[in-house]
């Protein structure tokens, strides 16, 4: 892109102050910054001060969950078939790996991060490790995709390297990065980060088949066979990826899409909810549960939205195709966004100064035709480490990791 075209497209979305200092940049420096501004969709501004995507939700209403007696009386079917599945090449995994350390005190990929006591045990290490307890039990590799981002790419890449991917077949492992999207402030006005740089951020974990699209990696899946793909995130140490029960019983069910679900542990736990919205499944978000909603019952007599998601999902691939077609709505959210002011000082704000912008999963789970919520035990599959303590925290995940024999 030249100086010119540039110019062109900050004008048409009125974002000149994009190359305030391109005139004091180096030759390097100006082709970056150019580039940025080439790939940067500037349009997402247009949904600033339309209200939030989760303000205009659907009637909410009880979605049927399987639970785990329900699971344990079908669960040797459920494997077998869940094991065909794999043993075909038709199940993939995708580790939502695109953050950053921060909350914990890193400033290394959250992956890299070190659990362990008394010798390393890394995130990254204890994920691709639940995902060789399958590779063991089916008998093949299972394909593995690693999203990444601009900020951690390269780190990302160059530790799994250099730690042999803990063991994991190094062919079976593909990288692709998530797309950004720009932070803006409250008028709309898009920040730099730097006089070269423009300040981003990962554009939301409903953004990763899209940018599965982009590097291609979805025609390469369906070259090969895939049919399911697990996406799960990168921050639950104790998750169960490619899980062959619950891939047989998402199958078997004849549903387009399943979520692994745990029951809260508080009413008022901070963790969305399965549901049915204008009965499609769907996710309401903790901050949109009302009383109302908190204290509803089911026909059972159960609290109604009790079962909580924990970002484990399986995808059909068709399905995947299908929705990609659609546009999901976009979430405006509120951010404190470092960035250099119009005399290229670096300000850090305190408080919320602007927007990010994001899709989410919980949008992509209402677009699939059906949805298993499938209940796993709480102490087995879900630790995540959100915060350095307290709860969710590195503290609380060594616990659950301890609980479950494994040793740190």
């Amino acid at each position: 892109m030249t100086f010119e075209e540039a110019l062109k497209k900050c004008e048409e979305y009125g974002q000149e102050q994009l190359l305030r200092f391109y005139d004091e940049l180096s030759e390097p420096s100006k082709q970056r910054l150019l580039a940025m501004i080439e790939e940067t969709d500037m349009s997402v501004i247009k949904y600033i001060g339309q209200g939030s995507a989760s303000a205009n939700r659907g009637v909410i209403s009880p979605i049927e969950c399987m639970e785990l007696t329900e699971i344990r009386e079908k669960e040797d079917s459920f494997r077998k078939t869940g094991l065909d599945a794999i043993r075909k090449g038709e199940v993939a995994a995708v580790l939502l790996a695109g953050g950053m350390g921060t909350r914990l005190g890193s400033d290394a990929p959250k992956g890299m991060y070190n659990i362990g006591l008394t010798k390393e045990v890394y995130i990254f290490q204890r994920l691709i490790e639940n995902l060789q307890d399958v590779v063991k039990e089916a008998g093949v590799p299972v394909p593995l995709y690693i999203m990444t981002s601009d900020k951690n790419h390269d780190a990302t890449v160059y530790f799994l390297l250099q730690h042999e991917f803990f063991g994991y077949d190094p062919d079976m492992v593909h990288f692709f990065k998530q797309e950004m999207a720009p932070a803006a402030d409250r008028n709309g006005k898009i920040y730099l980060e730097e006089k070269d740089r423009i300040s981003t951020s990962p554009n939301g974990n409903a953004g990763w088949y899209a940018s599965m699209i982009r590097a291609g990696l979805d025609k390469e899946a369906r070259e090969k066979g895939i049919k399911w793909i697990n996406i799960f995130a990168v921050d639950n140490v104790l998750q169960r990826i490619a899980d062959p029960v619950f891939v047989g019983a998402v199958i078997e069910g004849g549903y387009t899409s399943g979520a692994k679900v745990v029951r809260k542990a508080a009413r008022d736990e901070k963790i969305g909810a399965m549901c049915l919205e204008d009965g499609r499944p769907s996710i309401v978000e903790y901050y949109e549960m009302t009383d109302e909603l908190m204290d509803a019952k089911n026909e059972k007599g159960d609290p109604a939205y009790n079962f909580g998601v924990i970002l484990n999902y399986l995808f059909s691939l068709d399905e995947l195709d299908r929705i990609a077609k659609n546009s999901l709505p976009m979430h405006v959210v509120e951010k404190k966004i470092p960035h250099i002011d119009e005399n290229g000082e670096h300000i850090k704000p305190e408080e919320p100064n602007g927007y990010k912008f994001e899709q989410l999963v919980l949008d992509m789970v209402h677009e699939m035709k059906s949805c298993l919520p499938f209940e796993v035990v709480r102490e087995k599959e879900f630790a995540p480490i959100k915060n350095k303590t307290g709860i969710d925290s590195v503290e609380s995940a060594r616990e659950l990791c301890k609980l479950n024999g494994i040793e740190l």
